[in-house]
């Protein structure tokens, strides 16, 4: 279990300093393919900026996957998207979560989840990373409700039949810019 005085500084009897300097921030990791980053995934990082500190954006780059965009361009639609926020990072990874976690001084992977599959899938992959990681905890954040039917792969599948999926990405993002 983690102390709060593991994650912040205090001056001299006892007040809070804040904000928290690079070595104490509360830094979490928020992995995956994001192949698109959808209003969904938006949700899930705004209630996790709510939680922590530094939100680090991890792009797998997983071979095994077949991706409709580059991870070039995963990597900037999220960028442009978060330009202006100065607590989220984005990055590209190819190793295990845990380790990039460990990389970066997170206290936590910050996982969504729409559904019970999603959660079923969590709680092993959690269970899993508490065996390899014990000092790294896993966050599971609910999608709100009105979002829980977007997944990437449902984006994808529409954009393969040219239909529009402006209302499932993020507002002011145009997927066509991305594609290529």
């Amino acid at each position: 279990m983690h102390r709060i005085e593991e994650f912040y500084t205090f001056a001299p009897g006892g007040a809070l300093l804040y904000p928290p300097d690079s070595t104490t921030m509360k830094t979490a990791i928020f992995p995956g393919t994001f192949d698109p980053f959808t209003r969904g995934h938006q949700a899930v990082v705004e209630e996790a900026l709510g939680l922590f500190d530094r939100l680090i954006i991890a792009i797998g780059d997983n071979c095994n996957k077949h991706t409709l965009l580059t991870s070039e361009n995963r990597l900037r639609l999220i960028k442009d998207l978060y330009a202006s926020e100065q607590r989220v990072e984005c990055v590209t990874y190819d190793t295990l979560t845990g380790e990039l976690a460990r990389e970066y001084g997170a206290v936590a992977i910050v996982r969504g989840v729409r559904n019970t599959v999603d959660f079923e899938y969590e709680r092993t992959m959690a269970q899993i990373n508490r065996r390899i990681f014990p000092e790294i905890t896993t966050v599971v954040l609910f999608t709100p409700p009105d979002l829980t039917d977007i997944a990437s792969s449902t984006v994808r599948e529409l954009l393969a039949f040219g239909r529009d999926v402006s209302d499932m990405v993020p507002e002011g993002i145009d997927i066509n810019d991305y594609l290529h």
